[in-house]
Parts: structure tokens; C-alpha cells; sequence
């Protein structure tokens, strides 16, 4: 597609030490505003100096707010938990996700700043789009309608379902682009098959709200439907997002984004799978080292599409490994606190059924040690029993779990 692999702006290609240091200089006023205005952060950081957090290793030595966490704080301090900056009548919209947790949207233009995503996948002003996220209380279709306008693209507002009309308007109104999940996408172009209708002006698509599985992005590919994917949540809006490289994604400019150990706000290694963290320059939701409960992992290089900004391989799963033990949870908070009395990095704990008994097993990577004051801190911790194995370095997987639940219950 002509103009695929041009830059929304200039602050694309900026040599990362240039981003770093520019981020990490807007940063503390970022974070002295979340403290003056939103009461949840006053208390958090009461006894932080915004000034001084001015590089990643600074950052990492705050506390993580947990998106698990929000209902309870939003029951607590309704509605938003305290961690609104901007009155809910200085506020464009509310949403409603599952929880439910109540989402602000500020008035901002292209608030969820989508229009960068959009603009990677191909969509420029004057195209027509069909907007198929749901349009009733959650607010993925706000998100990219106002990214879509402040391209200069108008909209279709098609939402969820009445798949046949929607094909219908697809074939009348001729639009050139899709967003919506990608699943919706593909009954679509079944349904309108099977009606015999004309569905060859989409070329372009931006899917997001589940997995992109492999069949589903052969079978749009076959169709001449040019789909990219997009990562983003209702708390922080875009995240990272698909480009023509088809390397991972790559993470919004507006962000500072961390991979930490599940559990914990400790930074992982390049590479090695951990929670996605993320800390926002919004003025009316000012969130700060915001853990979002999905797991990634940082990709080493520049993306070959000449953006040279973090990339994260993309969503590998949920980081909430709680699991129940013999009638008490089990969370990887309580992992990472054992650990941390220990002095050790990398370890799994692994919750098994042998002869209708849940055993639970530490297994330590790279150290041995003292089995026995391990296996007590466990006992006091989790007020469970468990045991200590010690594995060589290197031989746990990488894929982010620090509770592994193998019963079987059929």
C-alpha cells in the first residue's frame, strides 16, 4: 500500500536515547501533577520527590497500582478510586468495562491516541471506515472513532452484531477500512458470501479485543484485507501497536512501558517474559507504573519499519496467577516475597495432586541453598506447605509464570 511504511511524525525515528531522555525529562511534573491532583497517587507517593525520578531505575523503585485492584478502589472511592486527576464533570465520556471498572475519557483530541496505530496500518484522511467495536458502554469504539477523526477519516459506526445489515451498509457505502475484532471481521466476510454481496472495498483493518490467530489472519490476507493488530486497555488507551515490519508491535510514543517480574514491580531482562507496566502523560488519568495484568516481553533492535521506539512481542497472557491451595490462595505477590527474602531471582512454583493431596514445589533456578529456611518462609507467607527444589540456570521456561497450576481435574 502506497505511503505504508511513512511516519505519522517525527517522533517516530528518534534515536531511543533521545526518546529516553526526553520522556524521562517531561516525567516528574507528570508525576508531581498525579500527587497535587488525584488523591489516590497523594497517598502513594507521599513520600516520593517527583523531582528525582528521572531515569527507569528511579521509576522502577515506585509502586505499582494493579489493574486487579481497581474494583475495590472504585467501590472504596467512587468512581474512578481516587485516581482521576480531571472532576468527572470536567470528563468527555465514562465507560464501563467488566468488574465493572469505571474508564475516563478526557476531551482531548484523539484522547486514546489511536490516530498513530491507525496511521502504521495504512488508513489516511479522506478513507471511509467501519467502526464494529461495541458502541454501549465499553470504550474500544471511541477509541479508534477518535483516532479515525483525528486523521480526518469519517466513520461508519457500525458496533457489534446484525451482521447482514452491516454487510449490507458495507456493500452501499463502500468503505475502504475495518476495526473491530478480528473474529468479527471474518463473519462478515462469511455473511456477506452467503448473501452474495459485494464486500471488496475493505483492503485495510485495524483488530484488536482478542487474539489474531494465525487461520484468521491467512483467511483475511486470501480475501486482499490488509490486517494489523493493536494493543491497548480501557485504563491507559493505546499501547503498542502492529506495523509493516511484522515484528512485534511497537510501543506508543505518549508512554513509558516496563516488563516486570508477575507479582512484583522488579524489571525483567530483555527478552525474558514479565507483566506489562505502563506510566501515562494523560492530564485526566495520570497513572503511574499502572501494572496491567498482560504478560509480554521486550524484542532487542529497531524495527526494519524505521520506528525505533520499544517493541514488545505482544500479548502472551494473563500475568494473575492466583491459584487456591487446600482452601487459601496462593498469589504471585507471596512468591516474589519470599524470594526477596532469600536474595533470588528466577523461580516457579508449581501446584500438583498426587493421590488427591495439593503439593505445592518452589522450584529455584541457578542457586542452591538453605532447602530447609526456604520451605519456612513458604509456610509463613502462603500459611502453606511447600517444597524446595533447586533446577539449573536456565531451565525454567520463559513465558512469565510464576505460579504453574498442572492438576487435573478430569
Amino acid at each position: 500500500m502506497a505511503g505504508l511504511n511513512a511516519h505519522y511524525d517525527e517522533l517516530e525515528t528518534r534515536a531511543p536515547e533521545v526518546r529516553e531522555r526526553e520522556l524521562f525529562a517531561r516525567l516528574p511534573a507528570q508525576i508531581a501533577h498525579a500527587k497535587a491532583h488525584a488523591p489516590y497517587f497523594t497517598r502513594l507517593l507521599a513520600g516520593i520527590d517527583p523531582a528525582s525520578v528521572t531515569n527507569r531505575p528511579a521509576l522502577a523503585r515506585l509502586p505499582v497500582t494493579r489493574k486487579s485492584a481497581l474494583v475495590e478502589l472504585q467501590k472504596a472511592e467512587p468512581p474512578f478510586g481516587g485516581l482521576n486527576a480531571t472532576a468527572v464533570g470536567g470528563l468527555a465520556r465514562i465507560f464501563m468495562s467488566p468488574g465493572p471498572i469505571y474508564d475516563p475519557e478526557g476531551r482531548g483530541a484523539d484522547y486514546w491516541r489511536t490516530a498513530r496505530t491507525l496511521f502504521a496500518s495504512g488508513f489516511r484522511a479522506g478513507d471511509l471506515v467501519i467502526d464494529c467495536f461495541s458502541y454501549h458502554l465499553s470504550p474500544a469504539a471511541s477509541m479508534f472513532e477518535t483516532g479515525l477523526h483525528k486523521l480526518g477519516c469519517s466513520v461508519i459506526p457500525g458496533g457489534t452484531g446484525q451482521s447482514e445489515l452491516q454487510c449490507r451498509a458495507i456493500t452501499d457505502l463502500r468503505p475502504v477500512g475495518y476495526v473491530g475484532t478480528p473474529s468479527f471481521l471474518k463473519i462478515l466476510v462469511e455473511k456477506a458470501d452467503e448473501l452474495k454481496l459485494d464486500f471488496s472495498s475493505i483492503r485495510r483493518a485495524i483488530v484488536s479485543g482478542e487474539a489474531f490467530l494465525p487461520p484468521v489472519r491467512e483467511f483475511l490476507r486470501s480475501r486482499g484485507i490488509d490486517a494489523y493488530q493493536a494493543y491497548g486497555t480501557a485504563d491507559l488507551g493505546m499501547i503498542a501497536y502492529e506495523t509493516s515490519a511484522r515484528q512485534g508491535m511497537t510501543c506508543d510514543e505518549e508512554l513509558i512501558v516496563e516488563i516486570v517480574r508477575p507479582g512484583t514491580g522488579d524489571p525483567v531482562a530483555e527478552g525474558e517474559v514479565g507483566e506489562v507496566v505502563v506510566t501515562s502523560f494523560s492530564p485526566d488519568y495520570p497513572l503511574v507504573r499502572f501494572a496491567t495484568g498482560d504478560l509480554s516481553a521486550l524484542l532487542a533492535g529497531v524495527s526494519p519499519c524505521g520506528r525505533t521506539n520499544l517493541r514488545i512481542k505482544g500479548w502472551m497472557g494473563r500475568a494473575d496467577q492466583t491459584t487456591k491451595v487446600r482452601g487459601l490462595f496462593v498469589h504471585p505477590h507471596q512468591v516474589a516475597e519470599v524470594l526477596k527474602r532469600h536474595g533470588l531471582a528466577r523461580a516457579r512454583l508449581t501446584v500438583e495432586n498426587e493421590g488427591g493431596e495439593d503439593r505445592m514445589t518452589l522450584s529455584i533456578e541457578g542457586v542452591a541453598g538453605a532447602a530447609d529456611d526456604i520451605a519456612a518462609s513458604i509456610k509463613e507467607v502462603t500459611k502453606l506447605r511447600g517444597d524446595v527444589k533447586f533446577v539449573a540456570s536456565g531451565s525454567l521456561p520463559n513465558d512469565g509464570k510464576v505460579i504453574e497450576d498442572l492438576r487435573k481435574y478430569d
